[in-house]
């Protein structure tokens, strides 16, 4: 620990002395912070199990020597390791809601919330009874939808045992059992024959080249849950193929793919994708209506079949 750390003794000298440090050190923020004050301050009231809108007048409180140990700690991982305040806390906040979490899920921080909070408005008809969560990973989406919509059904699907045991201990944490439930497969593997009147999705989709410039910061994250492939589509054709099939007469699929939107509009021209704006921050999410997803469902096995051809290295009109 640097001298200048051991003098440390209040909450206000430790968030400034992180920030400091956040910021020679040139730490990324990504993961539901943007900026070393608001990181700095997360760590440092979450290590304490304090509340975020705590008033700045007990910043000035003086810390105990354990405390003082445990915050020292913490912010040395964040800073030497670049972990994830979320890893170090055990806990990220979705659509206002907390999630445990580790290094076997991503950080929740998904542009989605902004929809779930509107109910997904003007978009859905009616109230969905049944609800996807499509590569669940800690199962906030499905979880935030289920408080969005208390009468529905929501499935939370993952490939990854790891990232369902995070999901299900949320779970439970929300007290949800009774109609939120996780089911094992690849893709819609696990979910033969039922369809959904939402099916919410943030895939993995980042491509090679974005994934080979990541920050520190992303490689504590599930790799699993990230990269998909060269163009990073690798999933989502896959989920455009097959979603006709899980749909119900009027659903609609929403699926995150993040800067991959400039090589789903190049590989699907035709389909007119209603690509949604966010006021808090965000991009490349898309909306289909079912309908669509049927009227397209021929191009989308096409499309997939050609991918899968060109992986293997064989002509796919053979």
């Amino acid at each position: 620990m640097p001298a200048s750390a051991s003098r440390l003794r209040t909450l206000r000298d430790y968030i400034r002395w992180a920030v400091t440090q956040f910021q020679e050190r040139e730490l990324f923020f990504g993961h539901g912070t943007d900026n070393p004050w608001d990181e700095a301050r997360q760590l440092v009231l979450g290590a304490l199990h304090l509340p975020w809108e705590m008033s700045d007048s007990y910043l000035d409180c003086r810390l105990e020597e354990d405390e003082c140990d445990r915050l020292q700690a913490l912010l040395n991982r964040r800073i030497e390791e670049r972990v994830p305040a979320a890893y170090l806390l055990g806990e990220a906040w979705f659509c206002g809601l907390p999630f445990w979490v580790d290094e076997r899920v991503l950080v929740p921080r998904s542009p989605i919330a902004e929809l779930i909070e509107q109910r997904f408005e003007p978009w859905l008809p009616q109230s969905p009874t049944k609800i996807l969560d499509l590569c669940t990973g800690s199962g906030c989406i499905g979880i935030a939808c289920a408080y969005a919509f208390p009468q529905a059904e929501v499935a939370l699907a993952d490939l990854s045992f790891d990232a369902l045991e995070v999901a299900n201990h949320n779970i439970e944490r929300h007290g949800l059992e009774d109609r939120v439930y996780a089911v094992q497969g690849d893709g819609f593997e696990g979910l033969p024959g039922q369809r959904f009147d939402l099916i919410v999705s943030n895939p993995p989709y980042v491509d090679e080249e974005d994934f080979a410039d990541m920050p520190a910061e992303y490689r504590h994250e599930p790799a699993l849950g990230l990269a998909c492939g060269a163009d990073g589509l690798d999933l989502v054709r896959r989920i455009l193929a097959e979603a006709a099939d899980h749909l119900s007469e009027t659903g609609v699929l929403v699926v995150e793919v993040g800067n991959s939107q400039v090589h789903v509009e190049a590989a699907y021209p035709e389909v007119d994708f209603t690509w949604l704006d966010f006021r808090q921050g965000g991009h490349g999410v898309f909306l289909l209506a079912a309908s669509q997803c049927r009227e397209h469902q021929p191009l989308f096995r096409a499309q997939l079949e050609q991918a899968r051809a060109a992986s293997a290295g064989r002509d796919p009109d053979q």
